[in-house]
C-alpha cells in the first residue's frame, strides 16, 4: 500500500520502526522520513486489508496454546493494535476465552509505545505492581516500554513476522531475556506453570 504512495520500505525498516507501535506513530514516521502525508483513509484500508490477509492466513506460532493453558498466574494483553484488530485476530486464532477482559490497546492512553503509559496502565487495571509484572515483547518499542515502566521483560522472537530479519531487539537490548521458542518458556519460567 505505501510502494502505490512511491514509498519503498523493505521487511526490515517496518521491524526497525513499525513493528509494536500504533498506526500514529507509523504515520508520523512516514511523514518524517519520507515526508509523504497519508491520505485519511489509508488507516481504515490498511487495517480492512491487515484483517482480510488474517483471515487467510493468521495462525497461532507453535506451543503457544500449551503455554496459555497452563500459565498458573492471570494474563493481560497490551498492545499498540486497534481493539478491533485486536478482537479479531484473537479470534481467528481461537485466543479470546484466554483474554476475555484482559485486553488494553493504546487507545486508552495518552502515549503509545515505546512509552511505559500502556503496561503502567495494564499493571493498574490488572492490579499488579509493575515490577511484579512480566511482559512478552516481540518489538523494539515494547521492550523499550516495559524497561521503562520498571517490568521484567522477555523478547519473544518466535513469530513468523520475526523469522529473516536482524534482531532490532537483541541488538538494542543485550541484557533482555529471550525466548525463540514457546516450548522453552516454563523451562525458563517454571514458577509461573500451574
Amino acid at each position: 500500500m505505501l510502494m502505490k504512495k512511491g514509498i519503498e520500505i523493505d521487511r526490515t525498516f517496518v521491524q526497525q520502526h513499525f513493528l509494536g507501535c500504533n498506526f500514529k506513530t507509523v504515520s508520523s514516521k512516514i511523514a518524517q522520513v519520507f515526508k509523504v502525508t497519508l491520505p485519511a483513509s489509508f488507516e481504515d484500508d490498511y487495517k480492512n486489508a491487515l484483517v482480510s490477509e488474517f483471515e487467510k492466513a493468521l495462525t497461532p506460532t507453535n506451543g503457544i496454546n500449551k503455554v496459555l493453558s497452563n500459565l498458573a498466574v492471570p494474563i493481560c494483553i497490551a498492545t499498540s493494535s486497534s481493539p478491533t484488530r485486536t478482537e479479531k485476530a484473537l479470534n481467528i486464532v481461537k485466543f479470546s476465552p484466554y483474554f476475555s477482559n484482559a485486553i488494553f490497546t493504546s487507545s486508552e492512553v495518552k502515549r503509545g509505545k515505546p512509552a511505559p503509559d500502556l503496561f503502567l496502565y495494564a499493571a493498574k487495571k490488572m492490579g499488579v505492581k509493575p515490577e511484579r509484572c512480566l511482559v512478552i515483547e516481540d518489538s523494539n518499542a515494547g521492550v523499550t516500554a516495559a524497561i521503562a515502566a520498571n517490568m521484567q521483560v522477555l523478547h519473544y522472537s518466535g513469530g513468523q513476522h520475526m523469522q529473516g530479519a536482524i534482531n532490532y531487539v537483541l541488538q538494542n537490548n543485550k541484557k533482555v531475556a529471550h525466548l525463540a521458542h514457546w516450548q522453552q518458556f516454563f523451562t525458563a519460567y517454571p514458577l509461573l506453570q500451574k
